[in-house]
Protein backbone atom coordinates (compact mmCIF):
# COMPACT_ATOMS: atom_id res chain seq x y z
CA UNK A 1 0.00 0.00 0.00
CA UNK A 2 1.32 3.46 -0.93
CA UNK A 3 0.63 6.22 1.59
CA UNK A 4 0.09 9.62 -0.01
CA UNK A 5 2.52 12.43 0.68
CA UNK A 6 -0.34 14.67 1.86
CA UNK A 7 -1.20 12.05 4.50
CA UNK A 8 2.40 11.63 5.59
CA UNK A 9 2.71 15.38 5.97
CA UNK A 10 -0.62 15.92 7.73
CA UNK A 11 -0.19 17.80 10.98
CA UNK A 12 -1.88 16.93 14.24
CA UNK A 13 -3.13 18.40 17.49
CA UNK A 14 -0.09 18.11 19.71
CA UNK A 15 -1.98 18.10 23.01
CA UNK A 16 -3.10 14.57 22.17
CA UNK A 17 0.52 13.49 21.61
CA UNK A 18 1.39 14.82 25.06
CA UNK A 19 -1.66 13.01 26.46
CA UNK A 20 -0.35 9.72 25.06
CA UNK A 21 2.98 10.24 26.83
CA UNK A 22 1.17 11.11 30.07
CA UNK A 23 -0.80 7.87 29.92
CA UNK A 24 2.44 5.95 29.43
CA UNK A 25 4.06 7.66 32.43
CA UNK A 26 0.98 7.05 34.57
CA UNK A 27 1.04 3.36 33.63
CA UNK A 28 4.52 3.31 35.13
CA UNK A 29 3.13 4.67 38.39
CA UNK A 30 4.11 8.34 38.02
CA UNK A 31 1.77 11.13 39.21
CA UNK A 32 1.27 13.88 36.65
CA UNK A 33 -0.15 17.35 37.27
CA UNK A 34 -2.11 18.12 34.13
CA UNK A 35 -2.24 21.59 32.58
CA UNK A 36 -1.87 20.43 28.98
CA UNK A 37 -5.31 19.98 27.44
CA UNK A 38 -8.30 22.28 26.94
CA UNK A 39 -10.92 20.00 28.40
CA UNK A 40 -13.09 21.18 31.32
CA UNK A 41 -12.93 18.89 34.33
CA UNK A 42 -16.63 19.44 35.08
CA UNK A 43 -19.37 16.93 34.38
CA UNK A 44 -21.84 17.79 31.65
CA UNK A 45 -24.89 19.19 33.53
CA UNK A 46 -27.47 16.54 34.46
CA UNK A 47 -30.34 18.08 32.48
CA UNK A 48 -28.27 17.75 29.29
CA UNK A 49 -27.36 14.13 30.04
CA UNK A 50 -31.00 13.32 30.85
CA UNK A 51 -32.15 14.81 27.53
CA UNK A 52 -29.74 12.47 25.73
CA UNK A 53 -30.90 9.44 27.74
CA UNK A 54 -34.52 10.24 26.95
CA UNK A 55 -33.68 10.60 23.27
CA UNK A 56 -32.15 7.13 23.24
CA UNK A 57 -35.08 5.50 25.03
CA UNK A 58 -37.51 7.28 22.72
CA UNK A 59 -35.76 5.88 19.65
CA UNK A 60 -34.34 9.15 18.36
CA UNK A 61 -31.22 7.63 16.87
CA UNK A 62 -31.64 7.82 13.12
CA UNK A 63 -30.27 10.24 10.54
CA UNK A 64 -31.18 13.91 10.71
CA UNK A 65 -30.99 16.46 7.87
CA UNK A 66 -27.35 17.21 7.05
CA UNK A 67 -27.46 20.80 8.36
CA UNK A 68 -28.95 19.56 11.64
CA UNK A 69 -32.37 19.22 13.25
CA UNK A 70 -34.39 22.35 12.56
CA UNK A 71 -35.30 22.89 16.22
CA UNK A 72 -31.59 22.86 17.08
CA UNK A 73 -30.75 25.23 14.22
CA UNK A 74 -33.45 27.58 15.52
CA UNK A 75 -32.00 27.42 19.05
CA UNK A 76 -28.45 27.95 17.76
CA UNK A 77 -29.55 30.94 15.66
CA UNK A 78 -31.21 32.51 18.68
CA UNK A 79 -28.26 31.76 20.97
CA UNK A 80 -25.58 33.02 18.56
CA UNK A 81 -27.64 36.11 17.83
CA UNK A 82 -28.30 36.98 21.47
CA UNK A 83 -24.64 36.58 22.48
CA UNK A 84 -23.45 38.71 19.56
CA UNK A 85 -26.32 41.20 19.33
CA UNK A 86 -27.13 40.31 15.72
CA UNK A 87 -29.91 38.61 13.78
CA UNK A 88 -29.16 35.10 12.51
CA UNK A 89 -31.63 33.01 10.54
CA UNK A 90 -31.98 29.28 11.33
CA UNK A 91 -31.47 28.44 7.66
CA UNK A 92 -28.01 30.03 7.84
CA UNK A 93 -26.92 27.63 10.63
CA UNK A 94 -25.17 24.31 9.96
CA UNK A 95 -24.42 21.72 12.64
CA UNK A 96 -21.63 19.14 12.57
CA UNK A 97 -19.71 16.75 14.82
CA UNK A 98 -17.73 19.44 16.63
CA UNK A 99 -16.56 22.91 15.65
CA UNK A 100 -13.28 21.56 14.25
CA UNK A 101 -14.76 20.12 11.00
CA UNK A 102 -15.76 23.63 9.93
CA UNK A 103 -12.07 24.52 9.55
CA UNK A 104 -11.89 21.92 6.79
CA UNK A 105 -15.29 22.79 5.35
CA UNK A 106 -14.67 26.55 5.20
CA UNK A 107 -11.23 26.23 3.61
CA UNK A 108 -12.63 23.84 1.00
CA UNK A 109 -15.51 26.21 0.26
CA UNK A 110 -13.40 29.31 -0.42
CA UNK A 111 -10.17 27.94 -1.95
CA UNK A 112 -9.31 25.74 -4.92
CA UNK A 113 -6.73 23.01 -4.50
CA UNK A 114 -3.28 23.91 -5.78
CA UNK A 115 -4.29 27.34 -7.14
CA UNK A 116 -2.11 29.26 -4.69
CA UNK A 117 -5.05 30.64 -2.69
CA UNK A 118 -3.77 32.05 0.58
CA UNK A 119 -5.19 31.92 4.10
CA UNK A 120 -3.92 34.16 6.88
CA UNK A 121 -3.75 32.29 10.17
CA UNK A 122 -2.44 33.19 13.63
CA UNK A 123 0.78 31.75 15.00
CA UNK A 124 0.95 30.64 17.70
CA UNK A 125 -2.51 29.28 17.00
CA UNK A 126 -4.67 26.18 16.99
CA UNK A 127 -2.47 23.68 15.07
CA UNK A 128 -5.34 22.28 12.99
CA UNK A 129 -5.55 25.61 11.13
CA UNK A 130 -2.14 24.99 9.58
CA UNK A 131 -2.61 21.28 8.90
CA UNK A 132 -5.97 21.80 7.18
CA UNK A 133 -4.78 24.73 5.06
CA UNK A 134 -1.92 22.65 3.70
CA UNK A 135 -4.00 19.48 3.34
CA UNK A 136 -6.61 21.39 1.32
CA UNK A 137 -3.92 22.63 -1.08
CA UNK A 138 -3.97 26.26 0.04
CA UNK A 139 -1.07 28.40 1.25
CA UNK A 140 -0.81 29.39 4.94
CA UNK A 141 0.31 32.98 5.53
CA UNK A 142 1.51 33.29 9.10
CA UNK A 143 0.24 36.16 11.23
CA UNK A 144 2.83 36.00 13.99
CA UNK A 145 2.03 36.97 17.55
CA UNK A 146 3.97 39.68 19.32
CA UNK A 147 4.21 38.60 22.95
CA UNK A 148 0.63 37.96 24.12
CA UNK A 149 -1.32 39.42 21.18
CA UNK A 150 -1.61 39.63 17.42
CA UNK A 151 -1.04 43.16 16.13
CA UNK A 152 -3.83 43.95 13.66
CA UNK A 153 -1.59 46.51 11.98
CA UNK A 154 0.46 43.63 10.58
CA UNK A 155 -2.49 42.32 8.59
CA UNK A 156 -2.52 44.83 5.74
CA UNK A 157 0.93 43.74 4.58
CA UNK A 158 -0.13 40.08 4.59
CA UNK A 159 -3.16 40.51 2.32
CA UNK A 160 -2.68 39.92 -1.42
CA UNK A 161 -5.04 39.32 -4.34
CA UNK A 162 -4.62 35.60 -3.59
CA UNK A 163 -5.85 35.90 0.00
CA UNK A 164 -9.23 34.25 0.49
CA UNK A 165 -9.63 33.93 4.25
CA UNK A 166 -8.42 35.47 7.50
CA UNK A 167 -8.71 33.19 10.53
CA UNK A 168 -9.28 34.99 13.81
CA UNK A 169 -9.72 33.27 17.16
CA UNK A 170 -10.98 35.34 20.09
CA UNK A 171 -10.69 34.46 22.92
CA UNK A 172 -7.49 32.99 21.61
CA UNK A 173 -5.98 29.56 22.04
CA UNK A 174 -3.23 29.32 23.30
CA UNK A 175 -2.86 32.67 25.06
CA UNK A 176 -6.41 33.67 26.11
CA UNK A 177 -6.17 37.09 24.41
CA UNK A 178 -9.41 38.78 23.33
CA UNK A 179 -9.59 41.33 20.52
CA UNK A 180 -11.17 44.64 21.43
CA UNK A 181 -13.71 46.49 19.30
CA UNK A 182 -11.17 48.80 17.66
CA UNK A 183 -8.99 45.87 16.59
CA UNK A 184 -11.98 43.99 15.18
CA UNK A 185 -13.15 47.13 13.37
CA UNK A 186 -9.77 47.43 11.68
CA UNK A 187 -9.88 43.78 10.55
CA UNK A 188 -13.42 44.36 9.25
CA UNK A 189 -12.31 47.44 7.33
CA UNK A 190 -9.48 45.54 5.63
CA UNK A 191 -11.84 42.67 4.77
CA UNK A 192 -14.45 44.93 3.22
CA UNK A 193 -11.76 46.62 1.11
CA UNK A 194 -10.93 43.27 -0.50
CA UNK A 195 -13.96 41.72 -2.23
CA UNK A 196 -12.35 38.27 -2.49
CA UNK A 197 -11.74 38.11 1.26
CA UNK A 198 -13.81 36.69 4.12
CA UNK A 199 -13.34 35.97 7.83
CA UNK A 200 -13.33 32.66 9.68
CA UNK A 201 -14.19 33.74 13.22
CA UNK A 202 -13.45 30.81 15.52
CA UNK A 203 -15.44 31.54 18.68
CA UNK A 204 -15.70 28.36 20.81
CA UNK A 205 -14.65 30.35 23.90
CA UNK A 206 -17.28 33.06 23.41
CA UNK A 207 -18.96 32.01 26.66
CA UNK A 208 -15.74 32.33 28.64
CA UNK A 209 -14.90 36.05 28.55
CA UNK A 210 -14.38 37.19 32.12
CA UNK A 211 -13.94 40.93 32.49
CA UNK A 212 -16.04 42.39 29.69
CA UNK A 213 -18.68 41.37 27.17
CA UNK A 214 -17.74 39.09 24.30
CA UNK A 215 -17.47 40.89 20.94
CA UNK A 216 -17.73 39.09 17.61
CA UNK A 217 -16.49 40.74 14.44
CA UNK A 218 -19.85 39.76 12.92
CA UNK A 219 -21.56 42.25 15.22
CA UNK A 220 -19.86 45.24 13.54
CA UNK A 221 -22.39 45.71 10.77
CA UNK A 222 -24.43 43.79 8.23
CA UNK A 223 -21.72 43.93 5.56
CA UNK A 224 -19.04 42.29 7.65
CA UNK A 225 -21.55 39.78 9.07
CA UNK A 226 -22.19 38.55 5.53
CA UNK A 227 -18.45 38.00 5.06
CA UNK A 228 -17.93 36.25 8.41
CA UNK A 229 -18.17 32.52 9.03
CA UNK A 230 -19.12 32.32 12.71
CA UNK A 231 -18.10 29.04 14.36
CA UNK A 232 -18.99 28.05 17.92
CA UNK A 233 -20.15 25.06 19.94
CA UNK A 234 -21.11 23.83 23.41
CA UNK A 235 -17.89 21.93 24.19
CA UNK A 236 -16.13 24.51 26.36
CA UNK A 237 -19.10 26.39 27.82
CA UNK A 238 -21.16 23.34 28.80
CA UNK A 239 -18.36 20.80 29.43
CA UNK A 240 -19.44 18.82 26.35
CA UNK A 241 -16.12 18.16 24.58
CA UNK A 242 -16.83 14.47 23.98
CA UNK A 243 -20.36 15.04 22.72
CA UNK A 244 -18.82 16.37 19.49
CA UNK A 245 -21.17 19.11 18.38
CA UNK A 246 -20.32 22.43 16.76
CA UNK A 247 -22.14 24.90 14.57
CA UNK A 248 -21.50 27.62 12.02
CA UNK A 249 -23.50 30.53 10.66
CA UNK A 250 -23.14 32.30 7.33
CA UNK A 251 -25.87 33.24 4.90
CA UNK A 252 -24.02 32.54 1.66
CA UNK A 253 -21.97 29.51 2.69
CA UNK A 254 -24.61 27.59 4.70
CA UNK A 255 -25.81 25.38 1.81
CA UNK A 256 -22.24 24.66 0.76
CA UNK A 257 -21.16 23.83 4.31
CA UNK A 258 -24.20 21.54 4.57
CA UNK A 259 -23.09 19.73 1.41
CA UNK A 260 -19.67 19.22 3.01
CA UNK A 261 -21.38 17.67 6.04
CA UNK A 262 -23.31 15.34 3.72
CA UNK A 263 -20.09 14.23 2.07
CA UNK A 264 -18.16 13.72 5.30
CA UNK A 265 -20.60 12.60 8.00
CA UNK A 266 -24.13 12.53 6.54
CA UNK A 267 -25.19 14.45 9.65
CA UNK A 268 -24.09 15.26 13.17
CA UNK A 269 -24.77 12.77 15.95
CA UNK A 270 -28.54 12.77 16.53
CA UNK A 271 -28.34 12.16 20.30
CA UNK A 272 -25.78 14.93 20.76
CA UNK A 273 -27.95 17.33 18.77
CA UNK A 274 -30.80 16.74 21.23
CA UNK A 275 -28.42 17.18 24.18
CA UNK A 276 -27.18 20.46 22.69
CA UNK A 277 -30.73 21.69 22.23
CA UNK A 278 -31.25 21.17 25.96
CA UNK A 279 -27.94 22.90 26.73
CA UNK A 280 -28.96 26.04 24.84
CA UNK A 281 -32.60 26.20 25.92
CA UNK A 282 -32.51 24.65 29.40
CA UNK A 283 -31.36 26.06 32.78
CA UNK A 284 -28.08 27.99 32.63
CA UNK A 285 -27.19 27.93 36.34
CA UNK A 286 -24.51 25.24 36.19
CA UNK A 287 -22.63 26.65 33.25
CA UNK A 288 -22.64 30.09 34.89
CA UNK A 289 -21.12 28.45 37.97
CA UNK A 290 -18.48 26.82 35.75
CA UNK A 291 -17.61 30.20 34.27
CA UNK A 292 -17.19 31.75 37.73
CA UNK A 293 -14.99 28.86 38.79
CA UNK A 294 -12.81 29.27 35.71
CA UNK A 295 -12.39 32.96 36.54
CA UNK A 296 -11.30 32.10 40.10
CA UNK A 297 -8.81 29.59 38.75
CA UNK A 298 -7.45 32.09 36.23
CA UNK A 299 -6.88 34.71 38.90
CA UNK A 300 -5.28 32.21 41.26
CA UNK A 301 -3.04 30.65 38.62
CA UNK A 302 -1.76 33.99 37.33
CA UNK A 303 -1.06 35.26 40.84
CA UNK A 304 0.82 32.10 41.82
CA UNK A 305 2.81 31.86 38.58
CA UNK A 306 4.04 35.41 39.09
CA UNK A 307 5.33 34.38 42.52
CA UNK A 308 7.62 31.75 40.99
CA UNK A 309 11.13 32.91 40.20
CA UNK A 310 11.70 33.67 36.51
CA UNK A 311 8.04 33.46 35.41
CA UNK A 312 6.04 36.44 34.17
CA UNK A 313 2.35 36.00 33.37
CA UNK A 314 -0.26 38.48 32.14
CA UNK A 315 -3.95 38.19 33.00
CA UNK A 316 -5.75 36.81 29.90
CA UNK A 317 -9.22 38.01 28.95
CA UNK A 318 -10.88 34.71 28.21
CA UNK A 319 -10.82 30.97 27.38
CA UNK A 320 -9.12 28.84 30.07
CA UNK A 321 -5.45 29.27 29.25
CA UNK A 322 -2.57 31.38 30.51
CA UNK A 323 0.58 32.03 28.50
CA UNK A 324 3.46 32.83 30.87
CA UNK A 325 6.82 34.07 29.65
CA UNK A 326 9.47 31.59 30.86
CA UNK A 327 12.50 33.04 29.10
CA UNK A 328 14.22 33.76 32.42
CA UNK A 329 13.54 30.24 33.65
CA UNK A 330 15.17 28.80 30.54
CA UNK A 331 18.20 31.02 31.11
CA UNK A 332 18.40 30.08 34.80
CA UNK A 333 18.24 26.37 33.96
CA UNK A 334 20.53 26.69 30.90
CA UNK A 335 17.83 25.30 28.62
CA UNK A 336 17.63 26.15 24.93
CA UNK A 337 13.96 27.15 24.90
CA UNK A 338 10.49 26.53 26.31
CA UNK A 339 10.13 23.29 24.32
CA UNK A 340 13.02 21.75 26.24
CA UNK A 341 11.56 23.09 29.49
CA UNK A 342 8.20 21.51 28.64
CA UNK A 343 9.84 18.12 28.13
CA UNK A 344 11.83 18.27 31.35
CA UNK A 345 8.82 19.38 33.38
CA UNK A 346 6.85 16.37 32.14
CA UNK A 347 9.58 13.76 32.44
CA UNK A 348 11.35 14.96 35.60
CA UNK A 349 8.82 17.04 37.55
CA UNK A 350 5.57 15.36 36.54
CA UNK A 351 4.03 18.61 35.30
CA UNK A 352 2.28 18.49 31.91
CA UNK A 353 2.08 21.77 30.00
CA UNK A 354 2.42 22.73 26.35
CA UNK A 355 5.07 24.98 24.83
CA UNK A 356 4.76 27.55 22.07
CA UNK A 357 6.28 25.00 19.66
CA UNK A 358 3.00 23.08 19.88
CA UNK A 359 1.17 26.04 18.30
CA UNK A 360 3.68 27.01 15.60
CA UNK A 361 3.64 25.58 12.05
CA UNK A 362 6.51 23.25 11.26
CA UNK A 363 9.60 25.06 10.00
CA UNK A 364 8.69 28.50 11.37
CA UNK A 365 11.32 30.21 13.50
CA UNK A 366 10.10 31.10 16.96
CA UNK A 367 11.65 32.40 20.15
CA UNK A 368 10.52 29.58 22.42
CA UNK A 369 9.76 31.77 25.42
CA UNK A 370 6.25 30.68 26.52
CA UNK A 371 4.36 27.78 28.03
CA UNK A 372 0.60 27.23 27.95
CA UNK A 373 -1.18 26.24 31.14
CA UNK A 374 -4.83 25.16 30.91
CA UNK A 375 -6.69 25.83 34.15
CA UNK A 376 -9.06 22.95 33.57
CA UNK A 377 -8.33 21.42 36.93
CA UNK A 378 -9.30 22.51 40.45
CA UNK A 379 -7.35 24.96 42.61
CA UNK A 380 -5.86 22.33 44.99
CA UNK A 381 -4.50 20.45 41.96
CA UNK A 382 -3.24 23.72 40.46
CA UNK A 383 -1.37 24.45 43.69
CA UNK A 384 0.11 20.96 43.79
CA UNK A 385 1.35 21.27 40.22
CA UNK A 386 2.83 24.74 40.77
CA UNK A 387 4.62 23.43 43.85
CA UNK A 388 6.28 20.75 41.72
CA UNK A 389 7.12 23.39 39.11
CA UNK A 390 8.73 25.70 41.67
CA UNK A 391 10.69 22.85 43.27
CA UNK A 392 12.00 21.81 39.86
CA UNK A 393 13.23 25.35 39.11
CA UNK A 394 14.86 25.80 42.51
CA UNK A 395 16.57 22.41 42.35
CA UNK A 396 17.94 22.87 38.82
CA UNK A 397 18.80 26.55 38.50
CA UNK A 398 22.48 27.14 37.77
Amino acid sequence: MIISERTKNLGTETAFQVQARIEQLESEGKKISKFHIGQPDFRTPDNICLAAINAITEGKHGYTPSPGKMELREAVAQHLGEVRGINIRPEDVVVDNGAKPFIHHAIACVTDYGKGNEIICPAPGFPIYFSQIIDQGAVPIVWQMRKEKHDVNDLENLITEKTRLIIINSPHNPCGYTFDQNELAYIAELTLKNPQLCIYSDEPYSGLVFDKDFISIASLGEEIKKKTIIVDGPSKRYAMTGWRIGYSANEKLAPHLAKRVTNNNSCANHISQIATLEALTGPQDENEEMKEEFKKRRNYLVERLNQIEGIHCSLPGGAFYVWPDVKEVCQMLKLENSAVLHEKLLEEAGVAVLADKHFIPHGLDYEGEHLRFAYTTNIPEIEKGLGKLNNFIQKNKK
